[in-house]
């Protein structure tokens, strides 16, 4: 699966690794129904630590259809709103 971070670059993702972001994408989709914006904050920096983590960074000159776009770390909470789907930024989460 290759995932873009807004403002960053495309990494690829195994599919079997999008579990483990499931718990923070969770966490993100409560705490922006909630208006949580401190916590908002602190998931969204941790989720797209996860990614980098568990990802592989494609090339700068690599232009790949992503699978998966995610906001970029200083997105608003707005901004983040306009991208979810019912099942939060990953699909087929719990």
């Amino acid at each position: 699966m290759i995932v873009r971070i807004m403002g960053e670059g495309q990494l690829t993702l195994a599919d079997g690794r999008l579990s483990e972001l499931d718990k923070l994408d969770d966490e993100l989709l409560a705490e922006m129904e909630n208006g949580d914006g401190p916590g908002f904050r602190a998931t969204l920096q941790a989720l797209l630590a996860k990614v980098r983590e568990l990802g592989e960074p494609l090339p700068d000159d690599s232009l790949e259809p992503s699978d998966l776009i995610l906001p970029s770390s200083d997105a608003t909470l707005e901004d983040v709103q306009e991208m979810l789907s019912d099942d939060g930024l990953i699909p087929g989460g719990a």
